[in-house]
């Protein structure tokens, strides 16, 4: 029964996205479908002021990441192809290849040569393949932020922009010693995005890795830091969504989060905080680069449309409207315009350090799990409640929840991914 009423759900949201795109299809206009910039700000911002100078008109549908398959899918096994151009994250477009659905982008890329995306994002386009897949649109990562008040609580000898995960954890120690407050801040709430921050920051810096190493001693060793590092952290972080709020009313005095998230404070308040790259482990300094793709359905109705459409939104003047619109910033060579806003430039300047300090080490957004994220991400927010929230200890939880890992990647089949060390089949718990 569950299993029939999941596929339900499934198809009814998929239905829906459908009946959406063939009204848009009635007036011809190019049907953008798009698994980011969901929230109803970040889409309004997208259709009324990153698209409003293409010469067509574009309807900007957004779709939940794991009824992306499913839409696809959906389209192929219709007689009218409707979708023109898909933008979703790297990892979600890769779950695409077995479709068969994306159509080569080859000649766009090379008509875009001068546009100067890296190489080494134009590669990750490929998907694997021989061709290119998607074009790169924007980026963004996750970033932490401090009030300047924080500052002087800072360990002896620690740089803002070079902090290791022992130094914040003395750095929220000392503010709460000072203070009598708890002003260290994640976004844990049910909407928050916890889950990236284990995936793609704390695992890599402490292990190497992400699956491979889940029940390590390195990560038991990690979990149990973790939680003492907790006992200084804001209370009300299980039910922060977004840090920006919290850093702007003062409950928190430092804050990790999403770019996207955290911005407004920096555009609100730009004189009253620093933002800087999330800290090092004894592996490197972790952290996920978010990376957002264009692709066009090997069956879309308006190739040509799409294609213009991606050139459109690749132009710096689109890449640099985008940056100040909805917080992702450029794929292409270029520098922020001398009148961009200052949390804008320091937002973009944090990303940068973390992203070319030595002891970088990038972890990639899930790929290949499909419509099983949401299982992926729970593994990781259940260790953090047994171990953190309620004092489990870490191998027995780490034990069980390996388990819960081990077969997610089996029935789902996904390879591993970076940093994890490439795997010949579904990736496995060590």
């Amino acid at each position: 029964m569950r299993k029939i009423l999941a596929w339900l759900g499934s198809s009814f949201c998929a239905m829906g996205v459908v009946t959406a795109i063939a009204g848009s299809v009635q007036t011809n206009h190019l049907v953008f479908l798009s698994t980011q910039l969901r929230p109803i700000e970040e889409a309004q911002k997208m259709r009324n002021l990153v698209l409003t100078d293409f010469p067509r008109e574009v309807d900007y549908i957004t779709e939940q990441p794991q009824q992306l398959p499913v839409s696809v899918k959906t389209e192929q096994q219709i007689p009218t192809h409707e979708i023109d151009l898909i933008g979703a994250l790297h990892g979600e477009l890769q779950s695409l290849v077995a479709l068969d659905a994306l159509a080569p982008l080859d000649d766009l890329t090379k008509q875009m040569s001068g546009r100067g995306i890296p190489n080494a994002l134009l590669t990750l386009g490929k998907l694997g393949t021989v061709h290119q897949l998607y074009i790169p649109w924007m980026q963004a990562s996750y970033i932490m932020a401090a009030n300047k008040q924080a500052l002087s609580y800072l360990p002896s000898g620690a740089e803002i922009d070079n902090l290791s995960y022992d130094q914040l954890a003395r750095w929220a120690g000392s503010i709460q010693q000072n203070t009598g407050k708890r002003l260290l801040g994640f976004p844990a709430g049910p909407r928050g995005l916890m889950h990236r921050f284990f995936e793609g920051f704390l695992y890599p810096s402490f292990t190497g890795g992400v699956i491979v190493p889940f029940r390590s001693q390195a990560a038991q060793a990690m979990w149990g830091q973790f939680a003492s590092l907790w006992k200084n952290v804001n209370q009300n972080s299980t039910s922060y969504d977004f840090m920006d709020q919290p850093l702007i009313s003062g409950d928190v005095w430092i804050g990790f989060d999403h770019v996207a998230r955290i911005l407004d404070a920096l555009r609100q308040k730009p004189d009253e905080f620093v933002a800087f790259p999330a800290p090092s482990g004894p592996k490197g300094r972790g952290y996920m680069p978010v990376l957002v793709g264009l692709a066009v359905p090997r069956d879309a109705p308006d190739i040509a449309g799409a294609t213009a459409l991606i050139d459109y939104l690749s132009q710096p003047q689109t890449q640099v409207a985008t940056a100040r619109s909805v917080g992702f910033f450029p794929v292409v060579r270029m520098a922020l315009p001398p009148d961009t806003e200052p949390g804008l430039r320091m937002a973009a300047a944090a990303i940068e350090k973390m992203q070319t300090a030595q002891d970088a080490l990038p972890a990639l957004t899930p790929i290949g799990l499909g419509q099983r994220d949401r299982e992926f991400d729970k593994v990781f927010m259940d260790t953090f409640q047994l171990v953190v929230l309620r004092g489990q200890h870490p191998r027995a939880v780490l034990d069980r929840e390996a388990e819960v890992l081990t077969r997610l990647m089996t029935e789902s089949g996904a390879s591993c991914w970076q940093p994890d060390p490439p795997s010949a089949g579904p990736c496995q718990v060590q």
